[in-house]
C-alpha cells in the first residue's frame, strides 16, 4: 500500500554518515527524502555509548576525524551552526618507543620540528619542507581523492601545482611506500613512525605503492588540521547530521532493516523492509550499505535479486574484496594512562609499535592469515582529547588491532587463539592487546575499571556494514580503488547500472573515512540524473515522430 508517508521523491538505506551526508543533500535539493536505519539509533560506525561505565562515554567504532574539516560534502552542512562542536587534545598523534623516546605530531609544525630536530638534527628542517610541498598540491589531492570520478576540474589545477611543487620527483614521492618514505627523507626515527603509523590505518602494505600517498595525506591532516573528535561523543556528529535533516524537512525511521531493492519496468521503484512495509522511491534509492549487502556475495543474500544485478557487476563481486577485520577493546581507566616516559604534550591517537619494522611485521602476519603475536595497536586517549568523555582525572580509552577475515583458515603466531571471535577469543586478544601497552605503560592493568572487548562479529552484528569486522567497506589497495572500485564496471562512480539505484557506502569511491563523499556522490548523481531525465526522455519522442 502506498500513501503520503509511503511514497518520497528519494529512500536512503542506512543511517551511516555517507547515508545521513546524501540525505542532507537530497533534501537540500527540495526533495522529501525517508532514511531508513536498521539499527535503533542512526550513526553506522559514528556512535558513541556508556554501556561499559556510566561515567564514561566510549566512541563505539570510529573516533577521530582528521578528514570531516575539509570534505567538500561535509562543509557545506554547516553542521556547528546546529550544535556540532569539535575538540582537540594537546597533541595529535604519539608514538613511544621501548627506549621512552617518542614521536610527536603537534598540529604546530615548528613544535613537530623542534621534537624531531632533537632526536636528530635535521629532521626538523626536512619536516617543515615536507610541509611546505604538502601546502601546495595537498588540498587538490584531497578535493581531487573525493570528488566524483573522474574528477576533471580538480584534475585540471592539480596537475600544474604538482609541476610547480616538484614535477616528477614530487609524483614519484607520492608513489613511494610509506617504509621507504621514511628512510629516504629523514634520518632519525620520528618521521619514519609518524608516516608509516598513520598508513598502518588502512590495509595496503606498508612497503607497498600507495601506503606512502595515504600515510602522508593521514599526517599532513593532522598536521594542518588536526584528529578532531566532536564533544560529547563520536554519536553527537550523527544526531547533528539528524537534527539537520529532519530540520529540512526529512523523516527518519529507526529499527527498519531494508530486505529488498524493487525493481519494476527496468528501474529501481521502493524498498521493502523486514516487518513487510514497502516504501516507494520515485526519483532514486541511495544505498549506504557494503556492496555484499546491496549485490549479494561473500554468502551474504544481496538487496537485489541475482538477475536483477548487471551482468558486469555480478562478475565483480566475485572476486569484491574486503579490508581485514578487526577487534577493539574499550577501557574505563581510574587515571591517566600511565606512560612509563610521558610525552613532551599529551596526544589524542597513540600508535604502538616497537619500529616500522615491528609494524610491518604485524601487518604482515595478518595478510598471510595470521593473528599476530604482537599487534600493532592504534590506541584513543578520549578524555584527553575531549574532557567530557569521563570524569575529572580519568580517562576513557580504547585500542584497537586489525586481524584476518575469515574467508581462509587463520592461524595463531602463539596457539591460543582459534580464529571464530567467540567470547573466549576476543578475551584471550583483548589480554594481548593489554600486555603491549602494559610494556608501555607499567601499572596500566591496575587503573582499568572495566573493559569491553568487541571482536568482527560483534561489530558486525552492531553494524552490519562491517562485515566480518571490515571498516573501510572493502579494501584500499589500489587494485580496488579509484575507478575500480567497488568493481571495475561501476567505473567508480555511484551509479550501479540499475537505473535510480545508487551505491553511496564506504564500498563506493573514494571509501572509508568520515568525510561523507560516497554519500554526497550518490545524492549529487541522482540528483543530475533526475535533471537530466525530460532531456533524455525528449529525442526519443521526437525521434518517433519523424519515423512516423
Amino acid at each position: 500500500m502506498t500513501g503520503p508517508d509511503r511514497s518520497y521523491d528519494a529512500v536512503v538505506v542506512g543511517g551511516g554518515p555517507n547515508g545521513l551526508v546524501a540525505a542532507n543533500h537530497l533534501a537540500d535539493a527540495g526533495w522529501s527524502v525517508l532514511l531508513l536505519e536498521a539499527q535503533d539509533t542512526v550513526g553506522g560506525g559514528v556512535r558513541s555509548d556508556r554501556e561499559l561505565h556510566p561515567d564514561f562515554v566510549h566512541d563505539t567504532f570510529s573516533a577521530f576525524y582528521p578528514l570531516a574539516p575539509l570534505s567538500a560534502a561535509l562543509r557545506p552542512l554547516e553542521l556547528e551552526r546546529h550544535g556540532l562542536e569539535w575538540s582537540h587534545a594537546p597533541a595529535v598523534l604519539g608514538h613511544p618507543l621501548p627506549d621512552g623516546r617518542w614521536a610527536v605530531l603537534h598540529r604546530e609544525r615548528d613544535v613537530t620540528a623542534g621534537l624531531m630536530d632533537e632526536q636528530h638534527p635535521g629532521d626538523g628542517e626536512a619536516w617543515l619542507d615536507l610541509c611546505a610541498t604538502w601546502d601546495r598540491v595537498g588540498p587538490l589531492l584531497v578535493e581531487g581523492l573525493t570528488a566524483p570520478f573522474p574528477p576533471v576540474r580538480t584534475g585540471v589545477r592539480l596537475l600544474p601545482a604538482l609541476a610547480r611543487a616538484g614535477g616528477l620527483d614530487l609524483v614519484r614521492t607520492l608513489l613511494t611506500p610509506a617504509s621507504a618514505l621514511g628512510r629516504r627523507r629523514f634520518g632519525g626515527d620520528a618521521p619514519g613512525l609518524l608516516l608509516n603509523g598513520n598508513a598502518g590505518h588502512a590495509d595496503i602494505p606498508i612497503g607497498s605503492p600507495g601506503s606512502g600517498l595515504f600515510g602522508l595525506l593521514l599526517t599532513m591532516l593532522g598536521q594542518t588540521v588536526g584528529f578532531p573528535v566532536p564533544v560529547g561523543g563520536a554519536g553527537e556528529l550523527a544526531a547533528v547530521l539528524r537534527r539537520r535533516f529532519e530540520s529540512a524537512g526529512g523523516t527518519v525511521r529507526t529499527g527498519a532493516a531494508v530486505t529488498r531493492v524493487v525493481v519494476e519496468r527496468g528501474r529501481a521503484r521502493a524498498v521493502l523492509t523486514a516487518d513487510g512495509e514497502r516504501y516507494d522511491a520515485r526519483r532514486a534509492v541511495v544505498a549506504d550499505v557494503s556492496a555484499l549487502h546491496l549485490f549479494g556475495g561473500g554468502g551474504l543474500e544481496g538487496m537485489l535479486a541475482d538477475h536483477e544485478v548487471p551482468p558486469g557487476v555480478r562478475r565483480g563481486m566475485r572476486s569484491f574484496e574486503l579490508d581485514p577485520g578487526t577487534v577493539k577493546v574499550d577501557w574505563a581507566l581510574s587515571g591517566p594512562v600511565p606512560w612509563a616516559s610521558p610525552p613532551a604534550y599529551d596526544a589524542g591517537t597513540v600508535h604502538v609499535a616497537d619500529s616500522v619494522d615491528d609494524m610491518a611485521l604485524s601487518l604482515a602476519a595478518v595478510a598471510a592469515h595470521r593473528i599476530p603475536s604482537r599487534p600493532f595497536l592504534l590506541t584513543g586517549q578520549m578524555t584527553t582529547s575531549d574532557p567530557t568523555r569521563s570524569p575529572a582525572g580519568t580517562e576513557s580509552f580504547w585500542a584497537y588491532t586489525h586481524v584476518p577475515q575469515d574467508d581462509a583458515p587463520v592461524t595463531d603466531e602463539r596457539g591460543e587463539i582459534t580464529g571464530t571471535w567467540d567470547h573466549d577469543d576476543c578475551e584471550r586478544m583483548g589480554d594481548r592487546v593489554q600486555e603491549r601497552l602494559e610494556a608501555l605503560a607499567p601499572g596500566f592493568s591496575e587503573r582499568v575499571l572495566a573493559r569491553r572487548v568487541l571482536g568482527p562479529a560483534q561489530l558486525e552484528e552492531r553494524n552490519a556494514s562491517l562485515v566480518g569486522g571490515s571498516l573501510g567497506g572493502g579494501t584500499a589497495q589500489i587494485h580496488q580503488e579509484l575507478v575500480l572500485r567497488p568493481v571495475p564496471a561501476m567505473l567508480g562512480r555511484p551509479g550501479t547500472g540499475v537505473p535510480g539505484l545508487y551505491l553511496g557506502s564506504a564500498s563506493a569511491h573514494p571509501g572509508g573515512g568520515v568525510h561523507g563523499a560516497p554519500g554526497h556522490n550518490a545524492a549529487r548523481a541522482a540528483i543530475a540524473a533526475h535533471r537530466l531525465a525530460p532531456l533524455a526522455r525528449g529525442p526519443l519522442r521526437l525521434g518517433r515522430g519523424r519515423r512516423r
